[in-house]
């Protein structure tokens, strides 16, 4: 985020001094530029109402006047301003019973870790801590502030949260509030999947997201939320193929592999294996026929429960139920290869097979192969315009149907196979191999 936003920001908090309000940097902002870090956004927090905030400015949107929240507009940036306020009562587990105005303190005293609670004075160049948020970012110590399991009473969500900051900073989580975790977990199922979804997105595509995954297993956050995948712990692999061990030390270090994932990519790679505890056969060695098919389904219905959107569902579905078929590309027939290599989500695929490799057995001969026949092949080499329609099969005699779609693809094979290039050449392959389709009647 450029300088140029920070001033906006500190624009805003002028203007509300000058008109009389306390108003400072609030939140992650603070947080983040104490580590040295750019902030992604910047929080004001304000005792102006939100009708004297409108008041101020050009140019704003009310988001939430019952929780004091105005975003204020300057240029193409937006800036949320928020009264000071404390809360009281969470009966449904996320939203307060009661709000009202109050003091920068109480409102420091209402947030969810000490990290998060702290403020910046910018005319100033104060930091204001209520909370002992600056000794806890030195101490690298994730702590709730005040009491930790009413925290998380409060928001359930805050559980993961927790999860989230101590990755992402690769800070450890207070034993007090690490005990009150352990001792809530099971309250996760009370928070809406979509909720989920998003705060796990942000734990798989954040930095450390193997030692998240841990974390979640050890405070019995996975069992509530994701107990297929949870069943991967002590599901043990061939050494020959899985030195590494079972499939969640496999998949932890999949994650952790990955190169800068989109949220699909990070759920599919979590989810590529989840197939495998209910597959585990062992007889001469183990086994788990079909686990990418039946990980396909456990995906599809693990998506539909965290509410993904359809598009996103089919993107996860679709690289699990793939992952297994480049362990052959080598031996695929040429049409065979090109259509995977044209997959909508190629480069998804890729990533997925190579962090696969990385995390087992190390051989990325097939992913470099896959990568010197996208570079050698063009867009007409693995999408060749097509020859024939189904209005040619009908002006040939044939009768529409369902295998209309065997015939145009049996003569798209052969034209990514090199065999047949001209439509003469495509109406004569479907003469020769389909002659029992036609319409006898039409000759």
């Amino acid at each position: 985020m450029s300088a140029s936003v920070r001033r906006k920001a500190e624009r805003i908090v002028q203007r509300l001094v000058d008109a009389g309000h306390d108003a400072l940097f609030a939140g992650g902002c603070v947080r983040d530029m104490l580590r040295g870090e750019e902030p992604h956004d910047y929080d004001v927090a304000t005792d102006a109402r939100p009708e004297e905030v409108e008041a101020l400015f050009d140019r704003t949107v009310s988001v939430g006047r019952q929780f004091g929240v105005v975003i204020v507009v300057l240029g193409d940036d937006q800036f949320e301003v928020t009264t000071f306020r404390a809360e009281g009562g969470y009966s449904d587990g996320r939203h307060p019973d009661e709000v009202r105005y109050a003091d920068a303190r109480e409102d420091a005293l209402r947030r969810d870790f000490t990290i998060n609670g702290l403020f910046y004075n910018p005319l100033a160049d104060e930091v204001i801590d209520y909370v002992g948020g600056e000794a806890d970012l030195q101490a690298r110590v994730i702590r709730a502030i005040g009491d930790p399991a009413q925290r998380f009473a409060e928001d359930a969500l805050r559980l993961l949260r927790a999860v989230r900051f101590a990755a992402r900073f690769g800070y450890r989580i207070e034993p007090g509030t690490m005990a009150a975790l352990e001792a809530y977990a099971a309250a996760i199922a009370q928070v809406s999947g979509e909720r989920v979804r998003d705060e796990l997105g942000r734990i798989l595509t954040g930095p450390n997201r193997g030692d998240a995954l841990e974390l979640l297993r050890a405070t019995g956050l996975l069992a509530a939320i994701l107990p297929e995948v949870a069943a991967m712990e002590g599901c043990g692999q061939p050494d020959e193929f899985h030195p590494e061990g079972d499939v969640l030390t496999h998949t932890r270090l999949c994650l952790d592999a990955l190169s800068d994932p989109s949220v699909p990519l990070a759920f599919a790679t979590l989810l590529h294996d989840v197939g495998k505890p209910p597959t585990r056969t062992e007889a001469d060695r183990v086994r788990f026929n079909q686990h990418d098919r039946v990980g396909a389904q456990l995906a599809r219905a693990i998506c539909r429960r965290l509410r993904f959107s359809t598009a996103a569902t089919e993107h996860v579905v679709d690289l699990v139920a793939q992952h297994m078929r480049f362990m052959v590309v080598r031996q695929m027939r040429e049409s065979r290869l090109k259509r995977l290599l044209r997959s909508p989500h190629i480069e998804d695929h890729l990533e997925l097979h190579r962090v696969d490799c990385l995390a087992s057995h190390g051989d990325l001969g097939n992913h470099e192969f896959c990568r010197q026949q996208l570079a050698a092949l063009g867009e007409a080499d693995i999408r060749p315009p097509r020859l024939l329609t189904g209005d040619d099969l009908i002006d040939l005699g044939y009768t529409p149907g369902p295998l209309f779609s065997q015939i145009l693809e049996r003569v798209e094979d052969a034209q990514l196979e090199g065999d047949v290039q001209t439509r003469d050449a495509a109406l004569a392959l479907v003469r020769r191999e389909f002659p029992r389709l036609r319409d006898t009647r039409t000759g």
